[in-house]
């Protein structure tokens, strides 16, 4: 079923602010706005999943460039980013009417908007600081009470994460008699408790993974959280747009390049992972990937997927011209696609990858157990069945069934990385495995035509703050800026 964004409810509700300065308050509170006191919980919670939403498209368009997803049209590599949208989305948008939620709920006993709120703070939360390591939270949202609060570190704010999402668990886990029920408020689930169990679940195994390299969790611990997340796709966690407000993939992507206008196009590393460059299929009837067409297509009269070669003025691996572009309609770049932030195939790569490590896999050993290899075929599978291709050909092909003998870490992580395409997760994948070739196969860092770009030859771990927030809240920054080359918390443990 799609997940249905309702056009009533674009006319978002503002409560406060976020981590900034009294400037805002005269700039964001429209004329007419809702006081807080008259607004339900049913009103506040469909503007924070959209926002949430939102704030995934703006960091997916900045990384998607650094995990080589696409590049610029010309075949431009991205310098720094300051993913200024994610963080508008989460400060001023989101957190503030989340915390609102919770102190209605709390006054109300209404344990399932707690635990929605819960989830969706642990969310933002989590792809806050992985964009920009320590971030305010504990003193963020508070209004004029603190326009200038401090940031709290990384480590404190996985901590949080787990907290809210254990709260969660223990919400939904427990019988429930409040008469406060989500329902078409619910953009994700249409008020399925059921479903926002398992995605507390799924999510919290995705952070729990971040950490098995830096030491503080096992990969144990992951494959006991995730054998309680995502059970199919129809549980993964998107939320579709309409024709009325349009995906902004499509926007950017299909709008924008009709119309002789800056839009992206798609990049080597994918593609040479999808057209049997870097894995090459030994069936003859295999020629790609089957996703491939569904993610992108190719410039009239070509023939030969050739994606672009980040930073390479628009050549190919081979130094001829490139010719991916995305499709027209794919699953990603239609007027009403979703966007997804975490899904059954994710669920089940990272159970893959847990397990393998939990067999004592390593980046180039060879060889795994039963539950790895199985988890392994079942999230390609799922991915197929997602995505609404034939599958059977490339699951029998002995390029991708390796046996588990044969299986490898580059093997699960190079499906994963299929499967999540534009997905800002990747950009987590690469940085704990330190951008490695054993474990993505062909990934080179981007060329640099010109030698004056930003840290030549260096990879972006993180992205910059924001300069509204230097200029407004410029103490709290100072103390917190690094270069966009610095590794944050957890991936400076590995």
């Amino acid at each position: 079923m799609k997940n249905i964004l309702k056009t009533t409810f674009i006319a978002l509700l503002l409560l406060g602010t976020g981590s900034c300065s009294d400037d805002y308050f005269d700039v964001n509170t429209p004329s007419g706005a809702a006081q807080e006191e008259q607004l339900r919980m049913k009103d506040l919670m469909a503007p924070v999943i959209y926002r949430t939403i939102q704030g995934q498209y703006s960091a997916e368009t900045s990384f998607g460039n650094y995990t080589q997803y696409f590049v610029f049209q010309a075949g431009n590599a991205t310098g720094e980013t300051s993913v200024n949208g994610l963080w508008t989305n989460f400060y001023l948008y989101a957190l503030p009417n989340i915390r609102t939620i919770k102190e209605k709920a709390a006054a109300l006993g209404a344990n399932r908007y707690t635990a929605v709120a819960d989830i969706l703070t642990a969310i933002n939360l989590g792809i806050a600081t992985d964009t920009w390591d320590n971030i305010p939270y504990s003193e963020a949202a508070t209004g004029v009470n603190n326009t200038t609060p401090s940031f709290d570190d990384q480590q404190a704010i996985y901590a949080s994460i787990f907290e809210l999402l254990d709260n969660a668990i223990t919400l939904l886990e427990a019988p429930d008699n409040s008469i406060y029920t989500l329902s078409n408020d619910d953009l994700i689930y249409q008020g399925d408790m059921d479903k926002w169990l398992r995605a507390a679940y799924t999510i919290k195994a995705r952070y729990q993974l971040h950490l098995v390299s830096a030491g503080t969790v096992s990969a144990n611990d992951v494959l006991a959280t995730i054998s309680k997340g995502f059970t199919s796709n129809a549980d993964d966690f998107q939320m579709n747009y309409t024709d009325r407000d349009i995906n902004p993939v499509y926007a950017q992507e299909v709008i924008a390049r009709g119309q002789g206008n800056p839009h992206n196009n798609l990049a080597s590393q994918l593609i040479s992972s999808m057209n049997g460059d870097y894995y090459p299929f030994q069936s003859s009837a295999l020629d790609i990937d089957p996703r491939l067409m569904v993610y992108g297509e190719l410039d009239q009269n070509s023939t030969e997927w050739k994606g672009f070669v980040s930073g390479g003025g628009g050549k190919s691996p081979d130094g001829t011209p490139a010719n991916a572009r995305f499709r027209t309609d794919g699953y990603y770049t239609s007027i009403d696609s979703p966007i997804a932030v975490i899904t059954y195939g994710e669920a089940l790569f990272i159970k893959a990858e847990a397990a393998f490590l939990a067999n004592g896999g390593t980046t180039t050993s060879t060889g795994s157990d039963a539950l790895a290899y199985n988890a392994y075929l079942e999230g390609i599978a799922a991915s197929m069945e997602k995505y609404d291709v034939d599958g059977s050909d490339y699951l029998a092909d002995p390029a991708i069934a390796v046996g588990e003998a044969g299986l490898q870490l580059n093997h699960i992580m190079k499906e994963k990385y299929i499967h999540n395409f534009l997905n800002p997760e990747t950009f987590v994948d690469f940085r704990r495995y330190d951008f490695s070739d054993d474990v993505f196969v062909g990934l080179t860092i981007r060329e640099e035509i010109d030698s004056s770009g930003d840290y030549p030859g260096e990879w972006f771990r993180r992205a910059n703050y924001p300069s509204t927030e230097e200029t407004r809240n410029r103490a709290a920054v100072e103390a917190n800026k690094k270069t966009p080359v610095t590794p944050v918390w957890w991936d400076a443990q590995n």
